[in-house]
């Protein structure tokens, strides 16, 4: 039997995977949490296999903290489950340590199959992920130069095109406003623009957020 803990914000996520795996054969749901912050502590007082989590979930501000779990919590196997686009966000996931990659769009039934395979060591992306990363190093520099953005970066890009100030993404990442001021001007230069309208179009037009 699997042991899943779920990480995520939503009550409805949390109803639905708790019901869809009431009675699985081979899974159990023994933990849910809804911010980052809690996962250390649900680690202490569950045995948990996999994690399932949200790359949106509170308290969660960089890729980096999951990396941080991981080698804290060798044996724990991860599997992100989120809405974000996959394509953007896998390659720094993978990265990080992540086993899997799973979007909200898909049937609970590939999330199922998705835990077991990881439990037993496997790595799964879509193929659409492994054909990408298989290509940027056919691709010119422009076509590479978006993805060659830390996740970091890409954490601040998000923020940006949802309309944060400087000040308030620095206040959601803990992170000092001059730092996310370098991360804007980081932005501005590899993505070839030269303000943040364009700034924030262009990532659009890449489907970066």
């Amino acid at each position: 039997m699997v042991k899943i803990g779920l990480a995520d914000n939503h009550p409805v996520v949390h109803y639905g995977i708790k019901s869809y795996f009431k009675e699985h054969s081979d899974i159990s749901l023994v933990g849910i949490i809804d911010n980052f912050e809690m996962v250390e502590e649900m680690l202490k007082r569950k045995e948990i296999d996999v994690l399932v989590m949200d790359l949106e979930l509170n308290g969660l501000s960089s890729i980096n903290a999951i990396k941080t779990l991981l080698q804290n919590h060798p044996k724990l196997k991860i599997v992100l489950f989120s809405n974000l686009n996959e394509q953007v966000y896998a390659p720094n996931a993978i990265k990080a340590g992540v086993s899997s990659f799973v979007e909200k769009s898909e049937k609970l039934e590939t999330l199922a199959s998705t835990i077991i395979k990881v439990n037993r060591g496997a790595v799964i992306f879509s193929e659409a992920v492994k054909r990408n990363m298989a290509m940027i190093s056919k691709q010119s520099k422009s076509e590479r130069l978006y993805r060659k953005l830390s996740s970091r970066e890409i954490e601040v890009l998000r923020y940006l095109s949802n309309g944060k100030k400087n000040k308030e993404v620095a206040e959601a990442l803990n992170l000092n406003e001059k730092t996310i001021s370098t991360y804007k001007l980081r932005l501005l230069a590899k993505l070839n623009v030269t303000n943040l309208v364009d700034l924030v179009n262009k990532a659009k037009t890449l489907e970066i957020v």
